[in-house]
């Protein structure tokens, strides 16, 4: 491995440093033909951004990356780079093997991204070197900072984490995984080896990351994606400020009272991560149509039960206000 000096991109990191409110992954609309909805898109995104996200992930996991055209990929990007208007940063997925990953951070950046995620590549389980060069190859196709997403078939020792913040461009590592013990020795790893990639960004990307928040700030892991802010945005924001004010009563209060049985509901359906929180979107008055297969649609008594889950949501939000 190159063991060259550190290096980081300054403008996304800085932005995304000190995040005054939830990142935010809109999901991609659908209209009846089965067409994205741009204009639905941007409304989605305009909510989101007016509730106070403090950057849009657009389509990334929970926008359904994988079930876009290259074409319609630049479509959704363009649509929430435009709907932004530079309020926030709007990062981008970009994934499958090289040749194809860059060529989605090259549409991305044509769009107007300020930066990209780097998803897992696409089946293959590779060695570290292999991964190493395959964000590598990704970094150095534009001028876009890139947040590195560990999961799945991507999850990297604390070695390729270094070289990750010691390579030009890359900003970030979004951790999908859950190993709180390799996470705290990916930190502790990039703060001792690669001192000068001090504004190094760490993500917890699990699937209803608020749930797993509070032990990810312990190791040092400040960021988290909030797919519960598509739908029910106020509840996120609540629990944003309590992180972050260290409000322990409301942060258990929400965990207790919603976030736990949200977790608990999304894993009775295989997809329900990306599913049930479109359901959640028009249940909320946004018709962003359905998913596209392989995913399937929640079933009719789990919706039911979202239903009466947001309702829970914001009693509880009433009695978190009537305490203060």
């Amino acid at each position: 491995m190159d063991l060259g000096e550190p290096v980081t991109s300054a403008p996304l990191a800085a932005r995304l440093r000190i995040p005054t409110g939830p990142l935010f992954f809109p999901v991609t609309a659908y209209g009846p033909d089965g067409g994205v909805d741009l204009d639905v898109c941007r409304a989605h995104v305009r909510q989101g951004v007016d509730a106070g996200a403090a950057a849009v992930f657009v389509a990334c996991g929970t926008g359904e990356f994988h079930a876009l055209t290259p074409e319609e990929f630049q479509s959704c990007v363009r649509a929430a780079v435009a709907e932004t208007a530079g309020r926030v940063p709007v990062v981008a997925g970009a994934g499958y093997g090289t040749a194809l990953a860059v060529r989605y951070a090259r549409l991305a950046e044509e769009a107007g991204a300020d930066g990209l995620l780097a998803l897992p590549p696409y089946l293959v389980v590779a060695a570290q070197e292999g991964l190493l060069r395959h964000y590598r190859e990704l970094a150095a196709a534009t001028s876009l900072p890139v947040v590195v997403y560990q999961r799945d078939n991507a999850v990297f020792t604390p070695e390729t984490v270094v070289e990750l913040a010691r390579t030009e461009g890359i900003v970030g590592l979004k951790d999908g995984v859950g190993d709180l013990d390799l996470m705290t020795r990916i930190v502790s790893a990039v703060r001792a080896e690669a001192p000068a990639a001090g504004d190094f960004l760490y993500f917890n990307g699990l699937p209803t990351a608020e749930l797993t928040q509070p032990a990810y700030r312990g190791v040092g892991v400040p960021l988290y994606s909030s797919a519960v802010f598509c739908f029910v945005p106020e509840i996120a924001l609540a629990f944003h400020r309590a992180l972050e004010t260290g409000d322990r009563a409301i942060v258990e209060q929400l965990l207790d009272g919603f976030y736990r049985p949200f977790v608990e509901l999304r894993a009775k359906g295989r997809g329900y991560a990306v599913s049930l929180v479109k359901a959640g979107v028009r249940l909320r008055g946004l018709d962003v149509g359905g998913v596209r297969p392989p995913l399937h649609e929640p079933a009719e008594e789990h919706v039911k039960q979202l239903g009466q889950l947001i309702e829970r949501g914001h009693a509880l939000l009433e009695e978190c206000q009537e305490g203060q």
